[in-house]
């Protein structure tokens, strides 16, 4: 699936009528609530965008089948971005823990799906060489972990809140805290990748990346909300982010339709 694209529930969960899948399996994508390829505010998609039609190619074997992760490829630390790169102590910020499911279309959990995420530390600034921004490295926060969905679909990990940084889109431009996540089908071509950010976060509407997606209601659905329910009592507040993807047969590339 297209990087860029954002992982979006469809409205029909929501819809008071049962839904059942059309023959063969896959659904039309509604074009209405994803962002255009070419959006003038977002400057990087001016030279990302195709100038010509999209071509449909037909998957190979090497792209449907493989790899198959399971928990014998799992660290104990793997979830738990708290202490998996900590040296002299724990990294500094705000303890929260995400959690959700990794649904289908019809609302079914996917188990034994590869989820990865990485985001910023608390100051707003990536483990990465060409990040450049002033605030501090945390010597105790890698930014980076993974976790299996179990057999309903549910993953969660705990990590500290990112912060928002400033990016060069236009002279004060900033990034809403997010924090990025990659789902793996059943081969490396069906990787989704998409971000999730936090609600109630005031950047949200003037991000000229978010402003590029259409429909509110699948601005929504990557905005997880505060889950207080799953909060550890004086120590870390929790928030809900669940991942629908599209039909019974996943695709990867957006000019198809799509799937699981």
């Amino acid at each position: 699936m297209n990087a860029q694209a954002p992982a979006l529930r469809d409205p029909r969960l929501n819809s008071p009528e049962p839904f059942t899948p059309r023959d063969g399996g896959f659904f039309q994508r509604d074009r209405t609530i994803h962002p255009p390829a070419y959006a003038p505010g977002y400057k990087s998609s001016v030279l990302r965008s195709p100038r010509q039609a999209l071509l449909s190619i037909e998957n190979s074997v090497s792209e449907i089948t493989g790899p198959v992760f399971g928990h014998n490829d799992l660290g104990p630390l793997d979830n738990d971005l708290i202490r998996n790169y900590a040296k002299d102590g724990d990294p500094v910020g705000e303890r929260i823990i995400v959690h959700g499911r990794v649904l289908d279309e019809t609302g079914r959990g996917v188990p034994n799906t590869l989820v990865e995420f990485w985001q910023a530390n608390a100051g707003g600034r990536y483990r990465h060489r060409k990040d450049t921004y002033l605030a501090p490295i945390d010597p105790n926060f890698g930014g980076c972990g993974r976790a299996l969905t179990d057999d309903t679909g549910y993953y969660y990990f705990r990590t500290v809140k990112p912060g928002p940084y400033p990016w060069r889109n236009f002279v004060n431009s900033w990034r809403p805290a997010h924090i990025h996540f990659s789902v793996f089908g059943s081969g490396f071509a069906q990787r989704l990748i998409t971000q999730m950010y936090f609600e109630g976060d005031p950047l949200i509407p003037v991000c000229p990346i978010l402003t590029t997606i259409p429909d509110k209601d699948a601005l929504d659905c990557l905005v997880a909300p505060l889950d207080l329910n799953a909060s550890t009592p004086f120590d870390s507040l929790a928030y809900r982010f669940d991942i629908v993807l599209r039909g019974q047969r996943s695709t990867y590339f957006e000019n198809r339709p799509e799937g699981n």
